[in-house]
């Protein structure tokens, strides 16, 4: 009985490692604990943990570029990423010039926008042009920030040194502007996003600027990644009015050795009806199987593609 009991344990833990591609849990890679990457991420993480009989366990991230590394070094499973840096890493573009391409990875879906948002303190910065001679976060250099920064910049035709850059992470932009050093800082994320809501409440001069419809259209045609994005009036307890501006993907990417049995069960999890999961986490209402499955520049794992295929949508695969 000893040895058929020994049998059968050994046999359960070598279908748990294969199961999930040889780890005995995901390691999902989301961001700094102050944006909405770990905040959504530890929330999916636990409801696939409660429902796909796999452990996910949420981790602080280092920002999209260093999650994509994180995969790339078999040091995570999951990981969040702006869909821009998806294609960076994948065509070895930009952030990966040097380095080269990351292709051990794809896509399990998309899951939501997120917005480039242009945070300041100073009530004279009422349009991009008025960044001219400031101080502003850009991002931590070579981030993905640091190139949306880039791009909105050259989109009025200005350059970062029209302005004077700082290059930081995302807390430290936060903190920065709490603290009066920086007048303005490039933040993307999903709205609301936590580190913005909390500088709202301590200083009333934090607003949001909105991009002109001319800029924007320059901006759309010479980097088609983005797509148009509104934040509304009231996300934001000191910004009454909506706010035009740019968004990227954030992405749900997986390594390509994990089983596509679980990666069809986690997509499941996520997209088979997310509207029952807004009490857990707002994003929840945005999340859709159409805009799941609407990244191209990079392929979807075969666990995914199997769950979106059920529902009559088709996407590429590796």
């Amino acid at each position: 009985m000893k040895k058929l009991l020994a049998f059968l344990l050994a046999a359960l833990m070598i279908f748990s490692l294969t199961a999930c591609g040889g780890t005995k849990e995901l390691r999902f890679v989301t961001g700094g604990e102050s944006g909405t990457y770990y905040a959504f991420g530890t929330v999916i993480a636990q409801h696939a943990t409660n429902n796909i009989g796999v452990k996910v366990n949420a981790l602080v991230g280092a920002g999209s570029k260093g999650n994509v590394n994180k995969l790339a070094d078999k040091e995570a499973e999951l990981a969040f990423c702006q869909s821009d840096v998806m294609a960076y890493a994948y065509d070895g573009t930009n952030l990966f010039e040097k380095e080269g391409k990351v292709t051990n990875f794809s896509v399990l879906g998309a899951l939501y926008i997120e917005t480039v948002q242009l945070v300041a303190v100073n009530p004279d910065i009422k349009s991009v042009t008025d960044l001219k001679g400031k101080n502003v976060s850009v991002g931590a250099s070579g981030s993905g920030v640091y190139f949306n920064a880039l791009d909105v910049l050259s989109a009025y035709d200005m350059k970062l040194e029209d302005i004077k850059p700082t290059y930081q992470s995302f807390g430290d932009s936060a903190n920065d502007l709490k603290d009066g050093k920086i007048d303005a800082a490039f933040i993307v994320a999903g709205a609301p996003t936590t580190a913005v809501v909390d500088l709202a409440a301590t200083n009333k001069n934090t607003h949001l600027v909105t991009f002109d419809e001319a800029h924007l259209n320059k901006l759309l045609a010479s980097s088609p990644y983005y797509t148009k994005s509104v934040i509304k009036g009231g996300t934001y307890s000191t910004v009454a009015e909506d706010i035009v501006t740019v968004g990227v993907g954030a992405v749900l990417l997986v390594r390509d050795d994990i089983s596509e049995d679980i990666v069809y069960k986690l997509t499941k999890d996520i997209f088979e009806d997310p509207g029952k999961l807004v009490s857990s986490h707002a994003k929840y209402g945005e999340v859709t199987i159409e805009y799941g499955a609407s990244m191209t520049s990079v392929p979807y794992h075969k666990g995914a593609a199997k769950f979106f295929q059920e529902k009559g949508v088709t996407v590429k695969t590796k």
